[in-house]
């Protein structure tokens, strides 16, 4: 392996060939930058984030750890877990021999209907920028580089390549950019990723303005790459200030970039800067240890995965908790119920999925902690069938199935195996496969194994593919996936959608299934969207059928018959993914049903929600007992097995508000693409801002969670200088279980000058508390950034001369403890926080 050593950056300037550094600026392969062999120049690997490092493979990877998903950790509120967060994700990079962390994500959740809205920590600038900071600065600690993304206003999916984001300058500044500031400010990432879309008519990694902002306003300095495929011009790109494009091989930045150096059409100092900051990168990146081409290995510790677990347990959120029906009793009996139950939810879909160390179901960890548990499905929430990898068995009876590759298709008699692997996923996405006998992209692949199933019944099996295929059980073709075929959103939207059979099987019988694949050049689809991924894709699922109204029916007999329930509901990574946005803030058909139905039945069901995003609930004034327990990684269900059992008293808080109705959120007039652009148009007022300023009721507010004891804040104290606002107040735990309380901190204007929202979060601090113990809280913010607006004839931030109140409590609905202060002097400032004063320059 080849050791990263420190580069004399301005010796190599002046020694590389114009060739050299155009191929500096761009990636070699998917998860590489370009090596200069000639020079000592090493490759710098890049991997996906933000809850896991995936690795240099999203076909058959290293398994690696899974993180609860951005909103969870959001709803921690917890600095230093955070911190931790970054520290174990460090970790993960070095064992994937990564030196660059593709994470975290801070874009902001406009509308509950983000494909990847569970990426994203919240709908708050100041609760995403602080935490983003933290974990950068816990990935940094372990001599990794982090990476800001998406910068910026990558908000949604739909036409995401080529929508025109179009945005007031205010708006940009105190909501999406915000994000970006803070988190610069305080964890100091050496890396920025730029979003796919245009911003106010330009695409941002060629946008001047916004890199304007990044390297002379903020005086940031660092490495900017584009997003994968997100480069869309060679000169104006390089001019803007992106550094680097990936993936590679270059479509911008070959041949054509250096005929326009050659040509004069850019300058070469230009170019140098590109080629300083990839140098620079490379120079960072020799701090970690780890060599250019290491191999990957797999971590899994017991420390890692406890402390995986604490960050399950302590994202959770109590809703409801009528008649303290939670926590549960261990030595009663429990029902199990519902489509999330034996399913391990556990990461959203896209480029934040991987393939996990393991995974605990709600069930499984139920299981463990009692000993009489009964379980009914009562209803499916799979938008797509599920994965039959884990349940297949290759001939010698491991786990998983056989991928064959050969060079000719099935018609060939006697044809060559020229690839043997063993998988367990059995979602592959070729994207990056290779194999040294392979020199084309036109592949051929059985997908082979047996099956076992559970029980008798009808089983229908789905095939999706980029590329064509045939699906066969014990011969019988079931599927086939290779004539009219139709284009769906799967691999990254350059799949077909998925094509069912369905077959009649006898519980206890083994089966043989095989798949015969053809890689993309086969495909009958006509080339869609803005980019072709890899040489193919393959998934194969499947499961048994099941009558819904017989299945909600064993549900709630089953309701009735034991002493506790548990229902188990929500999305998944069908649901929320990379490639497409939610069509409605609905649950999955017949889960609204099941849950009314056994509600009926056993009015102190606890209802357990699995979502990255809000969810419409049509039934909850009918549930004592709620809880979010979002997508929780790895220990998914022994971290929510933990809070329903007792033993974590649950502390989360929402990071951002549920609306009653998707018609409620801000954004739902203006959220998708239309005519190629999407209008901002509820500027300033996101999340609990237009909620509160429009008078809208929600069903749970931002900042909001329960807890198994209770808390009382009291002797609120204010101290405000033109400098600092200091609030401190003591928390007192007047329950009889020990736990933690968040304190929130809002500032609220009252005269502004211009519309402003009601008030804003501008601090917060977790605190844990022994039962009847009390602690002085102590919240201290910058004044300048707590009291300003962004003034856009001015170009700048104003802190405003005037009167104002600061409200402390537990939610954004909470009874505040009130103080006022006062501003005496406006004040104008740029930059990251305050410290440079606004001078005019006509």
């Amino acid at each position: 392996m080849t050791a990263l050593k420190v580069l004399d950056i301005e010796a190599l300037i002046e020694q590389l060939t114009l060739t050299e550094k155009v191929a500096l600026t761009a990636g070699s392969d998917f998860w590489h930058t370009t090596p200069i062999p000639r020079l000592d120049i090493p490759a710098v690997r890049l991997s996906d984030g933000p809850n896991g490092v995936r690795g240099r493979r999203f076909f058959n990877g290293v398994p690696a750890a899974c993180l609860p998903c951005a909103t969870a950790l959001g709803a921690t509120f917890d600095r230093d877990l955070l911190k931790s967060a970054g520290n174990l994700l460090g970790k993960e990079a070095k064992s994937k021999g990564a030196h660059v962390l593709l994470g975290p994500t801070i874009n902001i959740q406009r509308s509950p209907l983000g494909g990847r809205g569970f990426e994203s920590f919240s709908e708050d600038p100041f609760l995403s920028g602080v935490l983003a900071g933290e974990y950068c600065k816990g990935v940094k600690e372990e001599d990794i580089i982090a990476t800001l993304k998406h910068f910026v206003c990558n908000d949604q999916e739909h036409e995401r390549m080529a929508v025109d984001s179009i945005v007031t300058e205010r708006a940009l500044r105190e909501i999406y950019l915000m994000p970006f500031m803070l988190a610069i400010k305080s964890g100091m990432p050496e890396a920025m990723m730029t979003a796919y879309n245009k911003v106010n008519g330009t695409h941002v990694s060629e946008n001047p303005k916004i890199y304007e902002i990044l390297r002379k306003e903020w005086k940031w300095s660092g490495l900017v790459m584009s997003d994968w495929f997100g480069t869309y011009s060679t000169t104006e790109a390089v001019t803007a200030g992106l550094d680097l494009e990936m993936p590679g091989p270059s479509r911008w930045r070959s041949d054509a970039l250096a005929h326009a150096v050659s040509s004069n059409k850019l300058p070469e100092f230009v170019l140098d800067e590109r080629v300083r900051e990839v140098l620079n990168l490379i120079n960072v990146a020799t701090k970690s240890g780890v060599p250019a081409d290491a191999e990957e290995e797999i971590r899994n510790t017991a420390d890692d995965q406890a402390l995986n677990r604490r960050f399950a347990s302590e994202s959770i959120v109590l809703l409801k908790n009528e008649g303290s029906i939670l926590p549960l009793k261990k030595d009663k009996t429990v029902a199990v119920i519902g489509p999330n139950a034996k399913v391990a939810t556990f990461c959203g879909g896209g480029s934040a999925s991987l393939l996990p160390y393991y995974t605990v179901s709600p069930f499984e960890g139920v299981s463990a902690k009692c000993s009489d548990v009964k379980f009914s499905q009562g209803a499916y929430a799979h938008k797509e069938l599920p994965l039959l990898g884990r349940l297949m068995k290759t001939f010698d009876g491991k786990l998983g199935f056989h991928f064959r590759a050969y060079l000719e298709p099935p018609s060939v008699k006697d044809r060559e195996c020229v690839d043997d692997l063993h998988i367990t996923d059995s979602n592959c996405f070729l994207l990056d496969y290779k194999c040294d006998r392979i020199k084309t992209d036109l592949v051929y692949a059985d997908f082979t194994g047996t099956f076992t199933p559970d029980e008798d019944g009808v089983y229908e099996f789905g095939l999706t593919v980029q590329g064509t295929a045939k699906f066969y059980i014990d011969g019988e073709l079931i599927i086939d996936n290779t004539e009219n075929q139709i284009a769906g959103g799967s691999f990254f939207g350059s799949g077909t959608i998925e094509v069912t059979g369905t077959k009649k099987l006898v519980g206890g019988k083994t089966y043989t299934l095989l798949s015969q694949w053809g890689s993309r050049p086969t495909s009958k689809l006509q080339a869609h969207g803005v980019v072709s991924f890899g040489i193919g894709g393959h998934r194969l699922a499947g499961c048994r059928i099941i009558d819904p109204a017989a299945a909600i029916a064993d549900a709630v007999k089953l309701a009735g018959e034991v002493d506790q329930v548990v229902l188990f509901a929500g999305l998944n990574g069908d649901w929320e993914s990379e490639g497409h946005d939610r069509a409605n803030m609905d649950l999955p058909p017949y889960s609204d049903e099941l849950i009314s139905k056994v509600l009926e039945a056993n009015p102190n069901t606890t209802v357990v929600i699995q979502s990255g995003t809000p969810v419409t609930m049509p039934w909850e004034s009918k549930a004592k007992s709620l809880v979010q327990a979002w997508y929780g990684g790895n220990e998914t269900g022994n971290a929510i097995a933990d809070v329903l059992f007792g033993d974590v008293n649950p502390g989360g808080k929402l990071p951002l508000s549920f609306p009653k109705r998707v018609q409620d959120n801000p954004a739902f007039l203006n959220y998708r693409s239309e005519a190629g652009r999407t209008l901002y148009g509820e500027d300033v007022y996101v999340g609990y801002r237009y909620y509160e300023k429009t008078e809208t009721d929600v069903l749970f507010p931002f900042g909001y969670g329960l807890s198994y004891t209770t808390f009382a804040l009291s002797s609120l104290t204010l101290t405000a200088t033109a400098q600092t606002i200091t609030a401190t107040v003591t928390v007192k735990n007047t329950g009889a279980v020990a736990g933690s309380e968040t304190v929130q901190l809002y500032i609220s204007p009252k005269n502004p000058s211009i519309g402003r929202p009601n008030k804003e979060m501008k601090g917060f601090q977790k605190v844990f508390l022994q039962p009847g113990e009390s602690k002085e809280v102590t919240i201290e913010v910058g004044t300048k950034l707590a009291t300003s607006f962004y003034g856009e004839i001015r170009k700048a931030w104003i802190s405003e001369q005037g009167e104002y109140e600061a409200l402390v409590g537990n939610s954004s609905q909470a009874d505040f403890l009130k103080a006022d202060f006062k501003v005496e002097k406006t004040t104008y400032w740029v930059g990251l926080d305050g410290e440079e004063v606004y001078v005019h320059k006509a």
